[in-house]
């Protein structure tokens, strides 16, 4: 092969560099090469440093697809969220990378917008890279998506949730525990007259299980919630606001309102603001998820913390341990914690 005539040792440029072009610069064979950027088999630290340098040198690039058909499996795992844009996801994907940070193994990011059918067309197109597991939000998988994912015996986590059986392993918090725990915290703080707020169920079914946990300890108490009102699309901050406004022009006079997660509550805040309410004196307002706003507003949100970096990172860490599905499903409950706050 023809030489740089500016650097005799280094191939001349030519279409895209070869491993035996790193091997070659590096003065190894092409097997040690492979192992060296495949992170497998013993190789000397000296050794592993020349064929680095090697590979930065020439720009190689390792075929992870061939490397995935001879081996029946790639170094990718596949992970499905409902969203991006939702910070509580964001924190989930950077768990995620950390527990994969060392292991060789790189996610590769779908987006489902709560659909199931985006999330059966996603997992579909995942599957043909052969991942070697995959990491989906919640259990509100289609009849196809389902079988894609149980087939095969491929590691799957499904997170966020673990309130139904899972097909291996489930990773994060009982939403209707959580619901209860939020009522009985409430019950003790003298409030009666509860109030909900919430957002579309069909785009998250576990606010809708918050929802029924808080039910049924009201129930038991021989309450009910007084005035509900739901928005028809996501939760947003907005959409909090005018549903707020929206169930206290309609009557029921609650005492205290559980919203579905801090974004809506974030909006109940400035409702009241703008309404010369004070959240906590006049009306308890009440969220989820223990995000970072409601620590900087005003008084801060009264809500319940999820642990969000623990779930993405456990579920990582979960389906790397071992290669293969194990016989028994496995469930991984990361809890949640009542942060009292000040505004209920």
């Amino acid at each position: 092969m023809a030489s740089d005539p500016d650097d005799p040792g280094r191939p001349a440029p030519r279409g895209a560099p070869l491993l035996a072009d790193v091997a070659r610069l590096a003065g190894v064979s092409e097997i040690t090469a492979s192992r060296v950027v495949r992170g497998t088999g013993r190789v000397s630290a000296a050794t592993r440093a020349r064929v680095m340098a090697a590979v930065e040198a020439v720009g190689y690039v390792p075929n992870r697809l061939a490397g995935a058909l001879a081996s029946s499996g790639s170094m990718l795992v596949g992970v499905v969220l409902p969203s991006l844009a939702n910070i509580v996801f964001a924190e989930v994907l950077r768990g995620i990378h950390a527990g994969l940070a060392g292991s060789g193994f790189q996610p590769v990011v779908g987006v489902s917008d709560y659909d199931p059918a985006a999330e059966e067309s996603v997992v579909r197109a995942m599957m043909a890279w052969q991942p070697r597991a995959m990491i989906v939000a919640g259990f509100e998988h289609t009849a196809p998506a389902r079988d894609l994912l149980a087939a095969g015996g491929l590691r799957v986590a499904e997170i966020m949730d673990i309130d139904t059986a899972p097909l291996d392993v489930a990773v994060g918090l009982s939403h209707d525990r959580a619901g209860a725990a939020t009522a009985q915290h409430l019950l003790a703080k003298g409030y009666r007259r509860f109030g909900y707020v919430g957002h579309d169920w069909a785009r998250d079914v576990r606010a809708r299980h918050r929802f029924e946990g808080a039910r049924r300890v009201l129930a038991a108490q021989g309450l009910d919630f007084v005035a509900v009102r739901r928005a028809e699309g996501p939760s947003t901050v907005q959409a909090g606001r005018a549903m707020l406004a929206a169930l206290l022009a309609g009557g029921g006079e609650p005492d205290v309102v559980m919203f579905s997660n801090d974004d809506m509550a974030v909006g109940g805040v400035f409702h009241c603001m703008a309404a010369g309410l004070e959240p906590g004196r006049d009306l308890g307002l009440f969220g989820f998820n223990g995000l970072e706003i409601g620590d900087a507003l005003p008084r801060r949100l009264s809500t319940v913390r999820s642990n969000r970096f623990l779930i993405g990172r456990s579920a990582a860490e979960a389906i790397i341990a071992a290669p293969r599905r194990p016989a028994a499903v496995q469930v991984i409950d990361t809890g949640f914690t009542i942060e009292p706050g000040e505004t209920a």
